[in-house]
């Protein structure tokens, strides 16, 4: 039997999901993938609304991607940038983000400033106010990073951004589906997700959310026949929604099962997501504080599901091979991936447990045990 502790890589997808996915290759199989996707076109275009009730947004504010990596470089490469402007990072930005955002800054005369933590580790909001000018033009914020359980203020963020007329990019990566995460109870112009992880859906797929003000000042260029039309010789007219940002090819199997993993999530309830994943984290990390060579490296006032340690004796690495032997599934999470936030603190890498609401109480306990056993060798 597996302790699957790894919903912040790559979770276990509910049998609706798998059935979705399999089901419609199944009939791809029988008709060809264009014909099967117009027998469900009706269902993919509801899916706009389903994205758009989780997120908070309007139908027309949501658009589809592959990941969550690309719905962030799309939205971010269509923020107006220029000499002399300025971009703010928090500590806890991922590679991922934080590597094209050092890039453009660079190319086009920008820069890229840090926003540093509070004590508690989490984005210094009294830092960022007085960081904030007229010539901020993002923010960007990952609202949950990949390497602690820490939970940014998004909500507190947003509004200082905004008195001085900056856009706020949400990275919610590692929040949708263990979270509420609503655009518009948080204030944020831009969110971007996947569905892979928390939100137990297939890999392959991503979420965007493009509020109609941010629209307005996007600049979207990396745009195919799916986000403009052909109207003449030398002409394009983009969308006027959030699909400008969507490209023409994609895995309609992956979408169809990214919405069964949405209409699941809804059915449970994100209230109760958030308690149950909650419960299950605090209960892991208690265990694990009790451990004798074990340090949980947790930060923040507010916690997410991920749980990251490190053992006195053993490397991260080595941690997670003898788990795996004993039937416990959990990762690494090395320096590279929050730089910033890594070396802050002192740390190289750290083991991360995450787990999701399906995980049983008495799977956190033996799970905890099993830490205790192989770093005490």
């Amino acid at each position: 039997m597996t302790i699957f502790l790894d919903s912040a890589g790559s979770s276990l997808p509910p049998r609706e999901v798998v059935d979705e996915v399999v089901g419609h290759l199944r009939r791809e199989a029988e008709v060809g993938g264009y014909l099967a996707a117009q027998e469900r076109e009706a269902d993919l275009e509801a899916g706009y609304g389903l994205v758009a009730e989780l997120l908070g947004a309007r139908p027309d504010e949501v658009a589809f991607t592959d990941s969550a990596t690309r719905s962030w470089l799309t939205a971010f490469d269509a923020v107006p940038l220029a000499e002399g402007d300025r971009v703010l990072i928090s500590e806890a930005e991922y590679a991922g983000t934080a590597i094209p955002i050092l890039r453009r800054t660079r190319e086009v005369g920008a820069v890229a400033e840090v926003v540093p933590s509070d004590p508690r580790g989490q984005v210094d909001l009294d830092a960022l106010t007085a960081m904030l000018d007229e010539r901020v033009k993002l923010v960007s914020l990952t609202h949950a990073p990949t390497n602690s359980g820490l939970v940014n203020p998004a909500r507190e963020v947003a509004a200082a951004a905004h008195e001085v007329g900056a856009l706020v990019l949400l990275d919610a990566c590692q929040s949708i589906g263990q979270l509420p995460v609503r655009a518009d109870e948080l204030g944020v112009d831009v969110v971007t997700g996947t569905g892979r992880k928390w939100l137990r859906g297939p890999r392959g797929t991503g979420v965007l959310v493009v509020r109609r003000a941010a629209a307005e000042v996007l600049r979207p260029r990396l745009v195919d026949l799916r986000g403009a039309r052909w109207t003449g010789p030398g002409e394009v007219r983009l969308r006027e929604d959030a699909r400008v940002h969507e490209v023409w090819e994609s895995s309609v199997a992956d979408r169809l099962g990214l919405l069964a993993a949405v209409r699941h999530a809804l059915a449970k309830g994100l209230d109760v997501i958030e308690r149950e994943v909650g419960e299950r984290a605090g209960r892991l990390r208690d265990g694990l504080s009790a451990l004798p060579g074990v340090t949980v490296r947790d930060i923040g006032e507010r916690r997410s599901g991920i749980v990251t340690f490190t053992a006195d004796r053993l490397a991260a690495d080595e941690v997670k091979r003898r788990l795996a032997g004993r039937g416990v599934t959990v990762t690494v999470s090395g320096a590279p991936s929050t730089l910033l936030d890594m070396t802050r603190r002192g740390l190289t890498e750290v083991v991360r447990a995450s787990p999701h609401y399906f995980v049983g109480l008495d799977e956190v306990d033996r799970a905890v045990e099993l830490v205790g056993e192989v770093t005490a060798r």
